[in-house]
């Protein structure tokens, strides 16, 4: 399938430089990770919202791992639809105990498969088609989906990109871009075979939700 199997088949210095969440620094191994058990995935589902996102507001996604935390910037006017899901199911705690299913080196890391099938997703989507100049860069957070599935088409599945540029055609939902820990994603970025398989289990503890402005 390739690269572009992006698809669905296929705070602060101390967290940054160990796993976040519920471990310390004194467990890490050579990987800068604590080394846990794989959670066992299973199916789940959540209601699909029916408001946007307030545009007057900013919304900001913090995702502790055992490789460190992340956040990610929402960025509502480029996929309202995508993104109010997103901000919905991490306030659902939809993510919480899922893992990157899918690491490929030099390109993205993706997650938010329940099931860590890699098949998963909330039991709806919604539809965001991106802008013909849209850019997969290093930071940007998008929606994963199948390749028969209609540009911008998003459930619960989204990946990060950790090349310079992936190179990826304008068919995936934008939702935001990684605005501190960056290189915690570098490092969950580099475990992983070139086919996408995990070398290492990197799972997402705990995802919430701040809001800020208006």
């Amino acid at each position: 399938m390739g690269r572009l199997a992006v698809v669905l088949a296929a705070v602060g210095l101390l967290l940054a430089g160990c796993g976040g969440g519920k471990h310390t620094a004194a467990t890490t191994n050579a990987n800068g990770c604590v080394t846990v058990s794989a959670p066992a995935g299973h199916s789940r589902s959540a209601p699909k919202p029916a408001t946007k996102l307030d545009a007057k507001l900013t919304y900001e996604v913090t995702i502790a791992t055992n490789c460190g935390s992340f956040t990610i910037r929402l960025e509502p006017a480029m996929a309202p639809n995508a993104t109010a899901s997103f901000a919905s199911l991490v306030k659902r705690g939809f993510y919480d105990g899922t893992v990157f299913h899918r690491i490929v080196p030099g390109f993205v890391i993706q997650g938010g498969d329940p099931t860590g099938s890699g098949t998963g997703g909330p039991g709806y989507t919604t539809v965001d088609p991106p802008p013909a100049s849209a850019k997969y860069t290093h930071g940007v957070v998008a929606m994963a989906k199948t390749s028969i599935q209609a540009p911008g088409t998003a459930g619960s599945q989204f990946f990060v990109v950790t090349a310079a540029n992936a190179g990826l055609t304008p068919d995936y939902a934008i939702v935001g871009t990684v605005v501190q820990g960056l290189a915690v994603v570098d490092r969950i970025g580099k475990l992983g075979e070139p086919n996408g398989a995990p070398t290492a289990t990197v799972e997402l503890e705990h995802a919430t939700l701040r809001t800020s402005g208006g």
